[in-house]
């Protein structure tokens, strides 16, 4: 098998997904097929985490936790309202409440403190970089730390910031860009994440990780030979069945119904890939506010997908989202290390 080098136990990483796909299940099958999963810690408290932590920990396993570096609050508050007004009419239609868009920095604190007392294998990080004492911290506790990038800037901090590895995004990823600017645009237009890798590569001095519209075995071993020391896989997997993505959801990546995907800020405030539905039609001009806007369209997406309707949910997939197959992680992640040239 191709080595990832003394950071990363396989080439094969899959990507954590918040909102309860990634499930302690799927990240202990993806270990068992040979790669290594993450735990999203997004929008879980802390005895959430530590409770995932334990189920996986016990199996004995290489594993790592995500973490969403907190942004300051949305200047716009005008903005905000205005959007949640504008969906009044879904809400009754639902029969929810919209809560007001408060800011919260996702517990970020009590996370940090608790993967300090209690160390994981690796900590990846999304939304940009926190202090650069964090990072030390968790390195001199044996955490391999990995920042998620998505431009030559933001790969540069990365690495002055003292991180372990870099994911290296591209904007055919599925769910939120991980850039560090909450509105910035998607990075330069290359046509696929080898091509990206291949320009960053020479800039590197950590592993390259590369993400986003990957579909298979092909697609892996190009982003390998382009540099990239391993690749980070996200909705792939989301059919699996460990995964705990809701079965519309499932569905839906295998339905004709849904044709293509696109970018919106319709269900977060952030830039997110999923498949383009109505809610994204309707509310394209959606303003920039996370994780406010988070908070506001977090009923209606639960409610949505108790109904049965797929319009109204955040559908998260990245482009290569046919490639999906429902089966078991561990035979599909063994399949992909199979797969790798040698």
């Amino acid at each position: 098998m191709r080595k990832a080098g003394p950071l990363l136990p396989s080439p094969i990483l899959v990507a954590p997904m918040a909102g309860g796909v990634s499930t302690p299940a799927l990240v202990t099958a993806v270990a068992r097929g040979g790669g290594l999963g993450f735990l999203a810690a997004g929008y879980k408290p802390v005895a959430a985490i530590q409770s995932e932590i334990s189920e996986v920990r016990a199996n004995g396993l290489a594993f790592g936790v995500n973490l969403f570096v907190p942004g300051p609050p949305t200047i716009d508050t005008v903005a905000l309202q205005a959007y949640r007004t504008s969906l009044g009419a879904m809400a009754a239609r639902l029969g929810v409440a919209l809560p007001e868009p408060t800011y919260d920095d996702d517990a970020w604190g009590a996370k940090i403190d608790f993967l300090l007392a209690e160390p994981v294998p690796f900590v990846s990080l999304t939304f940009g970089l926190p202090d650069r004492e964090i990072i030390r911290a968790l390195k001199e506790r044996g955490t391999v730390v990995i920042a998620t990038v998505t431009r030559h800037s933001e790969l540069l901090s990365a690495q002055d910031y003292g991180v372990d590895a870099a994911v290296l995004q591209h904007s055919a990823a599925g769910g939120h860009s991980a850039a560090f600017a909450p509105d910035a645009p998607p990075g330069a237009p290359f046509t696929d994440v080898a091509a990206l890798t291949s320009e960053l590569f020479p800039h590197s001095t950590i592993p390259l990780i590369a993400a986003g519209g990957l579909t298979g075995a092909s697609d892996i071993n190009e982003a390998l030979a382009a540099g990239a020391a391993a690749v980070q896989l996200g909705t792939l997997l989301v059919r699996t069945h460990e995964s705990g993505a809701p079965q519309l959801h499932k569905d839906a990546l295998a339905s004709p119904t849904f044709q293509g995907t696109a970018l919106t800020r319709a269900f977060s405030g952030r830039p997110a890939r999923g498949l383009e539905n109505q809610f994204m039609r309707d509310h394209r001009d959606a303003p920039a506010g996370y994780p406010e806007l988070h908070h506001v369209t977090s009923p209606l997406r639960a409610a949505a997908a108790t109904a049965g309707d797929p319009d109204a949910m955040a559908l998260w997939a990245g482009t290569g989202y046919r490639a999906a197959p429902s089966m078991p992680a561990a035979e599909l992640v063994s399949q992909l290390v199979a797969g790798l040239d040698r």
